[in-house]
């Protein structure tokens, strides 16, 4: 799909969205679980850190986001410099192999991290939603408020969203994300946003190194492959 026709769809979906969402209800969607379920385990031990190398994949983009405090700054400010985690999400998703997985596996790397004295400053999580209609800088803050409520500060964790869906189509291209406007479980009056789950790992420099989709999102895996590009 070209960006222009992209935008179209995603604004109309968006505003259709938060629309469904206020009818229907949703001022909790913004809450995320107060005590997430473990993320499953592995059937089998994730290869030894070092033991295996990440190739390039590609770049990851750059554009305009806005932080739970609405400040504007480029996407490159929480991709580089540090190894990145960064997920895309929307407050409003309530299919459990989605972004509800995507927040189990965060929040347990979160804790496991803070535990690395290795690690804990060298890796940043980013949170960023591709629903700007709903998904207001407040919106996220508050959100950002119930993931981290009981957290001493350590590990670096940014929530964030765009201004317009504008803003918001190149970085979906650019990393190769898709999001559709798809009929809710109640109808057509209760859209929702459908997409494949896809997690980034982004190396200090700003390149991809690994995408992770529902089926091999794990936070052992997840551990070893930061734990790789350290290493190098």
């Amino acid at each position: 799909m070209s960006s222009r026709r992209a935008l179209a769809a995603l604004a109309a979906g968006a505003l259709a969205l938060a629309g469904a969402l206020v009818a229907g209800g949703g001022a909790a969607a913004h809450e995320p679980p107060v005590a997430p379920d473990p993320p499953a385990t592995m059937d089998s031990l994730p290869p030894a850190p070092g033991t295996y190398h990440l190739p390039p994949i590609m770049p990851s983009p750059d554009g305009l986001v806005r932080d739970v405090r609405g400040r504007r700054a480029p996407l490159a400010r929480f991709t580089r410099d540090k190894i990145t985690v960064l997920s895309f999400i929307y407050t409003g998703c309530a299919d459990a192999r989605g972004c509800p997985l995507a927040y189990q596996v965060l929040h347990t790397m979160y804790d496991r991290l803070g535990e690395s004295p290795d690690l804990r400053d060298r890796v940043r999580l980013v949170t960023l939603s591709f629903d700007p209609a709903h998904d207001t800088p407040a919106v996220m803050r508050r959100y950002a408020n119930g993931v981290l409520a009981d957290k001493s500060p350590g590990v670096e964790w940014a929530f964030l969203t765009t201004a317009s869906p504008r803003d918001l189509v190149p970085l979906l291209d650019g990393f190769g994300q898709d999001v559709r406007l798809e009929p809710g479980a109640h109808g057509p009056k209760a859209p929702r946003l459908g997409h494949v789950l896809k997690v980034f790992l982004i190396d200090p420099r700003g390149t991809v190194r690994e995408i992770y989709t529902t089926s091999y999102l794990f936070p052992d895996v997840l551990l070893n492959d930061i734990e790789t590009l350290r290493l190098e």
